[in-house]
């Protein structure tokens, strides 16, 4: 069925920061049409411009007067753990208060804790919970959300936490898009010696048994001191190359660990974290066609330095802002929020905010058909009932979503 949208009173198309594949952007690459107007279908944009420019051949068609209301790209939150049993709200005061993590760790806290919480609930109970969550990320606007695996850090519950990702994603389906990234390699369960026995014993055979049910769309490893070397991202990755699966990587995040070069040497979608990427990260990455996903929600939450985004916008980097919404590390599931407060503190221009929620975003889960408003691309849109963009990101943690007719 072909639909029009008229009379928007912004329609924020993206045109240039996608000539300009997200990088080196100015404000005015937002390109915004005022009393816009859209025809589409259930599958693709047929059409974008003024109203007043309409070609007459649409009128015939579903439209509907939205004036009063602006239209983005869809917005996109690339990085999430939402599957999760547990509560760390203590876990949260004490480091308030002045515990470190370690300690916090050593008492049992921090993942292997959520681990412990995941394994006591049932399929059925994750699934709800993660039903509740994913609507409630949509009702930010969000139309396009990554799950990872993670929290099950054994064979038989991290294939139990990607099937139910899967069955997300078919619940969803197609008004919401699921990611669904496996991410086995995110601790080390104290009943294995090592990372490398953890790789060879649980992460590597359950990638070969769910890679054959073809419902992985990307796997992530936590590369960082004290967790998964570089051998083991090494392993992991040429392994996923042999099964035609793409790659994304936590990296540089506690420490630099020249994780931003092994994303761009195994081509991964994104580099995620980034608090500690050196320079010469940040050179590599230019140059490469990883997206670099900041995650500031992380470091307010941990009050912890942010990551050096000005540097890499002006050196060339394609930049995405996820949540990062976990149990741990950052419990806020808002994107739209933590790119809003982060925006002044990471020097980000308004384009440079917007395509890094919805263009750039897309593009680091492998969407490379929207985030943008053109001809030809995927019909997947955010509907706001405001006047203008700025009123959006200037009103901290008001929603103006609204749902597309």
């Amino acid at each position: 069925m072909i639909k029009n949208y008229l009379h928007l009173n912004q329609l924020v198309t993206l045109k240039s920061a996608h000539e300009k594949d997200g990088r080196f952007l100015v404000p005015s690459d937002l390109d915004i049409i005022e009393d816009g107007a859209i025809v589409f279908d259930e599958e693709k944009i047929i059409w974008v411009g003024k109203t007043s420019n309409l070609p007459s051949e649409y009128l015939a068609h579903m439209t509907y007067n939205l004036s009063g209301f602006v239209l983005t790209p869809e917005i996109v939150d690339s990085h999430t753990h939402l599957i999760f049993g547990g509560d760390r709200s203590q876990e949260y005061v004490d480091r308030l208060n002045g515990t470190p993590y370690e300690e916090i760790a050593k008492r049992g806290g921090g993942i292997l804790f959520t681990m412990k919480e995941t394994l006591s609930l049932s399929s059925e109970e994750l699934f709800c919970l993660g039903v509740k969550r994913v609507e409630r990320i949509n009702s930010y606007g969000v139309g396009t959300i990554e799950v990872k695996s993670g929290y099950g850090l054994s064979y038989a519950k991290e294939k139990e936490l990607t099937l139910i990702i899967d069955r997300l994603k078919k619940h969803f389906s197609p008004k919401i898009q699921i990611s669904n990234t496996y991410l086995a390699a995110h601790d080390i369960p104290r009943s294995f010696s090592s990372p490398t026995a953890y790789m060879n014993e649980v992460v590597i055979p359950l990638l070969e048994e769910l890679a054959s049910l073809k419902i992985i769309d990307a796997v992530d490893i936590f590369h960082e001191k004290n967790y998964f070397t570089s051998e083991n991202c090494i392993q992991l990755f040429s392994k996923a190359q042999d099964l035609g699966i793409p790659r994304k990587i936590h990296a540089d995040e506690l420490n630099d660990n020249s994780g931003a070069k092994l994303a761009a040497d195994f081509g991964c979608l994104s580099a995620d974290h980034l608090l500690k990427i050196s320079d010469e990260g940040i050179k590599i990455l230019s140059t490469s066609k990883t997206v670099a996903t900041l995650l500031p929600g992380t470091a307010f939450f941990l009050g912890k330095p942010l990551a050096p985004a000005r540097k890499m916008l002006d050196a060339g980097v394609k930049v995405a802002l996820a949540s990062d919404y976990n149990p741990g590390s950052c419990h806020c599931d808002n994107i739209l929020l933590v790119a809003s407060i982060a925006a002044a503190q990471l020097k980000l221009n308004q384009t440079e905010l917007w395509c890094g929620i919805t263009h750039n975003a897309a593009h680091s889960l492998g969407k490379l058909d929207q985030g943008v408003l053109l001809p030809g691309m995927k019909s997947r849109f955010s509907l706001f009932q405001t006047n203008s963009l700025s009123q959006i990101t200037y009103n901290w943690g008001k929603n103006f979503s609204v749902n597309l007719p």
